[in-house]
């Protein structure tokens, strides 16, 4: 559970970054700012800062925020309701991300595990993000992300999104985070 002091800790150092990479918010979108540390309280580690634009039935835009090695774990989108799984595209708008997905392992290995929770990062394909770069993952492809020694700015985009029914490889994570 994060307090309200460690979300507005979090939203802030979030939005210098946006300001930083020139990426303009409203005040109304600064306050709808997620703040996710999965349930792990390990967020300087485990954790993702997000900004959902636009959530339809048929569409999806959000701004994603890394701090420096900041990992969003390992998942996988799953059909839901009889519908496919989100299928997602990650553009790099500013710093590095370091995308590891399904498929063979990569003979470099740039990320850098936490100490704790590391064993559940278990795909070692590596796709390496840098600004105006892009990758398209498909529906209930296992994956996970950590951005580079300077944070990074991830556009997503992607059909609807349900974060509430991602499928996670660590048996602790809670995808909606708890603000006290």
């Amino acid at each position: 559970m994060l307090t309200k002091e460690q979300w507005r800790e979090a939203r802030d150092r979030a939005w210098a970054m946006l300001r930083k990479a020139g990426i303009v918010l409203t005040a109304e979108e600064l306050e709808r700012l997620e703040v996710a540390d999965f349930g792990l309280e390990m967020l300087e580690d485990i954790g993702l800062e997000v900004l959902t634009y636009v959530n339809t039935d048929r569409v999806c835009a959000k701004e994603i925020i890394g701090f420096p090695w900041q990992i969003c774990p390992e998942h996988m989108h799953p059909s839901v309701t009889g519908r496919p799984g989100k299928e997602e595209t990650f553009r790099c708008r500013w710093g590095e991300v370091r995308l590891y997905v399904d498929g063979p392992a990569s003979e470099t290995f740039l990320a850098r595990l936490p100490a704790q929770r590391g064993e559940y990062l278990t795909v070692r394909h590596q796709i390496v993000l840098h600004p105006g770069e892009q990758y398209t993952l498909m529906p209930e492809t296992w994956h996970w992300f950590q951005a580079g020694p300077a944070g990074a700015i991830v556009s997503e985009f992607s059909t609807h999104s349900t974060d509430e029914a991602d499928i996670f490889r660590d048996p602790a994570i809670a995808r909606i985070p708890v603000v006290e």
